[in-house]
Protein backbone atom coordinates (compact mmCIF):
# COMPACT_ATOMS: atom_id res chain seq x y z
CA UNK A 1 0.00 0.00 0.00
CA UNK A 2 1.28 3.28 -0.70
CA UNK A 3 0.72 5.94 2.12
CA UNK A 4 0.94 9.37 1.07
CA UNK A 5 0.78 12.88 2.66
CA UNK A 6 -1.43 15.62 1.48
CA UNK A 7 -3.22 18.49 2.86
CA UNK A 8 -6.38 20.60 1.90
CA UNK A 9 -6.85 21.38 -1.85
CA UNK A 10 -4.03 19.01 -3.30
CA UNK A 11 -4.26 16.02 -5.25
CA UNK A 12 -3.18 12.71 -5.83
CA UNK A 13 -2.76 11.68 -9.51
CA UNK A 14 -3.99 7.63 -10.66
CA UNK A 15 -2.54 7.43 -13.84
CA UNK A 16 -3.71 9.59 -16.68
CA UNK A 17 -7.11 10.17 -15.95
CA UNK A 18 -8.18 9.68 -12.30
CA UNK A 19 -7.78 12.52 -9.54
CA UNK A 20 -8.10 12.37 -6.03
CA UNK A 21 -8.33 15.34 -4.28
CA UNK A 22 -8.56 16.31 -0.35
CA UNK A 23 -11.45 18.49 0.22
CA UNK A 24 -11.83 19.15 3.54
CA UNK A 25 -9.84 17.39 7.02
CA UNK A 26 -12.70 17.64 9.84
CA UNK A 27 -10.96 15.84 13.24
CA UNK A 28 -10.58 12.41 12.03
CA UNK A 29 -12.89 12.69 8.38
CA UNK A 30 -11.44 13.38 5.60
CA UNK A 31 -13.40 14.69 2.46
CA UNK A 32 -12.00 13.13 -0.54
CA UNK A 33 -13.56 14.78 -4.26
CA UNK A 34 -12.94 11.97 -6.97
CA UNK A 35 -12.52 13.27 -10.50
CA UNK A 36 -12.39 10.14 -13.06
CA UNK A 37 -13.82 8.91 -16.81
CA UNK A 38 -17.49 7.89 -16.49
CA UNK A 39 -16.45 4.30 -17.25
CA UNK A 40 -14.81 3.57 -14.18
CA UNK A 41 -17.03 2.80 -11.35
CA UNK A 42 -16.14 4.95 -7.99
CA UNK A 43 -18.27 3.50 -5.06
CA UNK A 44 -16.98 3.45 -1.23
CA UNK A 45 -15.80 0.36 -0.23
CA UNK A 46 -19.35 -0.90 1.88
CA UNK A 47 -21.09 0.29 -1.38
CA UNK A 48 -19.03 -2.10 -3.32
CA UNK A 49 -18.90 -4.96 -0.91
CA UNK A 50 -22.84 -4.83 -0.78
CA UNK A 51 -22.48 -4.97 -5.23
CA UNK A 52 -20.40 -8.08 -4.73
CA UNK A 53 -22.68 -9.78 -2.36
CA UNK A 54 -25.35 -8.95 -4.88
CA UNK A 55 -23.76 -10.10 -7.63
CA UNK A 56 -23.20 -13.77 -5.83
CA UNK A 57 -26.68 -13.94 -5.11
CA UNK A 58 -27.97 -13.18 -8.20
CA UNK A 59 -25.59 -15.70 -10.19
CA UNK A 60 -28.32 -18.35 -11.37
CA UNK A 61 -27.05 -22.12 -9.60
CA UNK A 62 -27.47 -24.26 -13.18
CA UNK A 63 -28.19 -28.02 -11.18
CA UNK A 64 -29.14 -29.36 -14.44
CA UNK A 65 -25.68 -28.84 -15.91
CA UNK A 66 -24.04 -30.20 -12.52
CA UNK A 67 -25.87 -33.01 -12.48
CA UNK A 68 -25.26 -34.94 -16.04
Amino acid sequence: MLVLSRHRDESIMIGDDIVITVVDVRGDKVRLGIDAPTDIPVHRQEVYDAIQRERQQSKPIDSEANSQ
